[in-house]
């Protein structure tokens, strides 16, 4: 029987800022837009949401309910260094680390017992670990498969430790709301209250063909087996495979450009981030997309030379997404990834014209080897110094 960690970092950016400014404690901590300017809150700490602020809200409508909280900027260079670290702590723990996104990981602790005792015992040692060495609290989910390690994660939230043992797994989803389980948004929750499906009970009173014609054949699929407990195969990928990946799950289904076109910069960040860290280069870039209804596309493209940074995976991930995307249909999920990764050591063809390919490397080297050496040394690249306008969702 497989045993998954879900590991969540609490309201991360807002965490970190807490840390690094230990007076902010306590506090309505928003990150995100400046009060007064175009833009949107990319995370709050827990003070502030309840106030009702939420990522991915608009920074007026956050100030109209929380007016004294404390408003500041994202420092993405700052998260991805504290997020490293962190990762490290979970490459302690299982040699199988499948990191989703800047704040959030699942590891395969299978036959891990003797080393670490039982599930839960290793999740509360996981956690006091993390506390100690970063100051910082996440919470772990347990569970026989990646969807409901995931849900187990955000039942106890913050600072929680929940398993799912073998055979009670339909019996914790029944103790959900519709809106708890991953994957139904706004919209999907319109339609099942629509149809008269207000609980857990009533969905799983309908047959899969039911749903598929409620619902359509994506999402009546997905809806018949979350409901079961049974893992829809959503957060694919082998950790042992080479390839790095990060993806960004909103919080509400977003329809606007902006926030998805500044979801996949910071995604970029991330993913070019950890190519460097671990040694590799890529010329393979992929984007992955998932709709309000659950449909999911992907898309990959390989260049003729190796990515050398995340501003130049950036556009190619834009030409990958005005391929894949109207522009219209809410989106509820992006992810980008990098596939058939070769050792920063092996050979290569040398190129006629490598000046700015040597420069823009030795650039993102020299940022990461910064923040290695000294920490929090305030050096951030202008791509990541953003403006009020352009903000991330963070879920």
């Amino acid at each position: 029987m497989q045993v998954i960690f879900h590991v969540d970092m609490d309201a991360f950016f807002a965490s970190v800022e807490q840390m690094d400014h230990p007076e902010y404690a306590g506090k309505p901590v928003i990150v995100g837009a400046a009060p007064g300017h175009r833009g949107v809150v990319s995370a709050c700490s827990y003070e502030a949401r309840r106030f009702g602020v939420h990522s991915a809200m608009p920074v007026v409508e956050a100030y109209r309910r929380c007016p004294n909280g404390i408003y500041l900027p994202v420092r993405m260079q700052r998260y991805h260094e504290v997020s490293s670290r962190i990762m490290t702590i979970f490459g302690d723990y299982s040699p199988l680390v499948q990191q989703m996104s800047v704040d959030e990981a699942f590891l395969d602790m299978t036959g891990t017992e003797r080393l670490f005792g039982s599930p839960a015992a290793c999740g509360k040692r996981l956690k006091e670990d993390v506390r100690s060495r970063e100051g910082l609290a996440i919470s772990v989910g347990i569970a026989p498969n990646r969807y409901l390690a995931k849900l187990a994660s955000a039942y106890s939230k913050p600072d929680g430790l929940y398993e799912v043992a073998p055979g009670d797994e339909e019996a914790f989803v029944s103790r959900l709301r519709l809106k708890d389980l991953w994957g139904v948004g706004k919209r999907t929750l319109e339609h099942l209250l629509a149809e008269g499906i207000q609980t857990i009970s009533d969905l799983k009173e309908l047959t899969e063909p039911e749903l598929k014609k409620l619902f359509g054949e994506s999402a009546g699929s997905y809806l018949y087996g979350i409901c079961r407990g049974i893992d829809p195969g959503m957060f694919t990928g082998d950790p042992k495979s080479r390839s790095i990946s990060a993806e960004t799950t909103f919080e509400h289904d977003i329809e606007d450009r902006e926030i998805v076109v500044r979801s996949l910069l910071d995604l970029c960040h991330t993913v070019m981030f950890r190519l460097l860290h671990e040694g590799f280069r890529s010329r393979t870039i992929g984007i992955k997309l998932r709709l309000w209804d659950f449909s999911t596309s992907n898309a990959q493209t390989t260049l003729s030379r190796p990515l050398v940074s995340a501003e130049q995976a950036h556009r190619a991930v834009l030409e990958l997404l005005d391929k894949r995307w109207d522009g219209k249909t809410a989106v509820r999920l992006v992810g980008v990834s990098c596939a058939r990764l070769e050792s920063e050591g092996s050979e290569e063809q040398p190129e006629l014209f490598p000046e700015d390919d040597d420069r823009n490397r030795r650039v993102e080297k020299a940022v990461l080897n910064l923040k290695e050496r000294y920490g929090s040394l305030p050096v951030r690249k202008a791509s990541l110094m953003k403006r009020p306008d352009q903000e991330k969702n963070d879920s």
